[in-house]
Formats: C-alpha cells, structure tokens, sequence
C-alpha cells in the first residue's frame, strides 16, 4: 500500500509538472500574437476569448505548494498579467481599468484552486514574499502608465535575467524617468511613491534608479513624481 501511495503522489508530482511546463509554453504563445510594443489587442482577444479563458483554467489546476522559487515567481507574474488582460476584455469598453469598481482589490479569478484579487498576488504573494522592487517593472497593470509589457512568457530558467532586462528597459525609458541634466532634476512614475518602501531597503530612490540608469545621476538631484497614466495600454489600429 505504501508502494502504492509513493508511485501516485510522484506520478501526480510529474503531471503538475507537465501542466505547469504547459501553462508557460500557453502563455508565451498568447502574448507573442495578442501583444506588441507593449501595447495589447483587446479586441482581437476578446473576439476569440477561448484561448486566454484556458489558460486561466489550465492554471487552477495547478499545485504550487511545492514548485521551486523561479517557478512560483514565473507563474505569478504571468497569471498576474494574464488575469489584467481577462478583466479588461471582460469590460471591453472602458478606458482604464480604474472604471471597473474593484478591479484591482475585489475582482477575483480562480487560479491554484484558490479565488485570487490581483492586489493579493503583488502585495501578499510575491513582494511579502520576496522583497525584490523588479516586481513593479513586470506586473503590468493594464495602463499607459505601467512598464511595457512583454510579448513574451516569464520563465523558470529565465525569471531573474527577464526581472533584470525588463527593470533596465524602465529605467532607460526616457518616457518612464525624465532626466534634466541642466537642472539637476528627475521625475519618475508614482509607482516610485506608492511602492516607495520597496525602493529604499538600501539606500534611496536615487540610488535604486543609478543601479540600472546608463548614465548616473548625482544624489543631490531633486526628485518629484510626475501622475500615472490611467489610459488602457490598449493596441490600437
């Protein structure tokens, strides 16, 4: 009976395994067609919503309890990402995702057998978790605002040097931190005050942003917070 036991649960180990490789190989063929220049084709999703709603299925059934590290922060960030894109086609006539009452903190999804708010997989999931500010430059919210989103799935054997790229890639963005050289100043996204704790576990803002910025600014900068774009990041034709 022992026997019996041992060859199930690594039999089950070996088919969570397989979904959750399926969940990835899924999502990355989702974004690369239904996403570009990180803006996102909506319409075009929801005209054929079939595809994203099995991914979403697809990723309920998994067991996460026991996937390593970069698999559980792979998985979050792509289910965080894929679950912004349903609530918005799931309100396909908005212009920002703040016209869904609760879309952030109320709507849920069903994902790893559990209903899920999306503020509860940033905050709780993967930033109590892992005290890492990347999280902000890849969980895409649905907004002009945000970092670009990727066309692309984040994967295991890939998470840290994708988390590393995407954060570099925002920090250079001269659209997400504007830089006046001339008048020693720096205005960056509010993601930079609503997070700020994220931001100075080692030091200050300055210092986060010169650790990624290809040209260094002096500490002595003055910083301010320029207002989020609520807009929907949406691909227009």
């Amino acid at each position: 009976m022992n026997r019996l036991i041992l060859v199930l649960f690594l039999f089950s180990i070996i088919l969570n395994a397989q979904d959750l490789e399926r969940f990835f190989t899924q999502t990355n063929d989702f974004l690369s067609k239904n996403v570009k220049d990180g803006k996102v084709d909506y319409h075009s999703i929801k005209k054929d919503i079939k595809e994203l709603d099995k991914i979403i299925a697809l990723s309920n059934d998994l067991v996460l309890e026991n996937i390593n590290d970069n698999e559980y922060k792979a998985f979050w960030i792509n289910i965080y990402n894929l679950c912004v894109i349903k609530g918005i086609t799931n309100n396909i006539k908005i212009d920002s995702p703040l016209d869904v009452n609760g879309f952030f903190d109320t709507t849920t999804y069903q994902v790893g057998r559990k209903k899920i708010a999306l503020n509860d997989i940033e905050n709780f999931l993967l930033r109590d978790k892992y005290n890492d500010p990347r999280f902000h430059f890849v969980l895409v919210c649905g907004a002009i605002g945000c970092p670009v989103l990727l066309n692309e799935a984040y994967l295991p054997n890939t998470i840290d040097q994708q988390l590393e790229s995407q954060t570099t890639k925002a920090i250079n963005n001269t659209e997400f931190i504007k830089i006046n050289r001339k008048k020693k100043k720096i205005e960056v996204s509010e993601i930079f005050k609503w997070y700020k704790k994220d931001f100075v576990m080692n030091g200050t803002e300055i210092d986060f942003i010169n650790k990624y910025l290809k040209e260094p600014v002096s500490s002595k900068f003055k910083l301010s917070y320029y207002s989020y774009n609520w807009k929907l990041n949406i691909k227009k034709d």
